[in-house]
């Protein structure tokens, strides 16, 4: 692809570091940003530069937030006895947007995947622990995606908590086997978050 700038250019290869766009795609978005108004591009380049610079994580419950304790975490509605581990923020907002959930969250920030080279000690399974520890947790749902990788961490952190008194529940297979949660339809992501069945019972399926 030959450039008439070097700007556009370096502008097109930036954009194309973008997850699941290429160089076409690239090109077709920073001409539009061309096209418009300096302003809008300039509105743009500062909510990205806020986004990296101001943004933080929940010292709570590691979910991304804008200030030391996210909304759902300050929220004295909600049931602070059930965590729902999920893996990050998209299966939040999924969840968050089925009305059906009113505890806390613990946002691990991956799953176990050898292959990858992400071992329990690259997630924040250790501040769940310390949270179960602390007796004030009564249940975790495990809402992680039923995949390998998802089932594998369930059990990890199953096993690491297994001495303690407290409910571990997983949300029913209502999401199809292999799925992410953020794809699943809000109707069957809320009854499977409803209809949850103990962990140890899911193990035997």
């Amino acid at each position: 692809m030959d450039f008439s700038s070097k700007i556009l250019e370096n502008a097109v290869n930036e954009v194309s570091r973008l997850p699941g766009i290429g160089k076409r795609t690239a090109l077709r978005l920073v001409l539009h940003l061309l096209k418009q108004p300096k302003e809008n591009t300039n509105y743009l380049a500062e909510a990205l530069l806020q986004l990296r610079n101001d943004i933080k994580s929940c010292q709570n419950c590691h979910n991304i937030s804008d200030t030391v304790f996210c909304d759902i975490c300050n929220n004295s509605k909600r049931n602070s006895e059930i965590v729902c581990v999920v893996e990050d923020i998209r299966d939040v907002m999924a969840i968050e947007s089925t009305s059906q959930y009113k505890g806390l969250y613990h946002v691990l920030g991956g799953k176990i995947s050898p292959i990858e080279g992400i071992g329990p000690q690259n997630l924040q399974i250790e501040s769940l622990v310390e949270k179960v520890d602390k007796g004030t947790v009564k249940e975790l749902i495990f809402a992680l995606s039923s995949t390998m990788e998802g089932d594998t961490t369930n059990f990890y952190i199953y096993k690491q908590i297994e001495k303690y008194d407290i409910t571990t529940s997983t949300i029913a297979r209502g999401i199809s086997v292999g799925d992410e949660l953020e794809y699943a339809d809000e109707v069957t992501l809320g009854r499977s978050i409803v209809n949850r069945i103990p962990f140890a019972d899911s193990m035997r399926n």
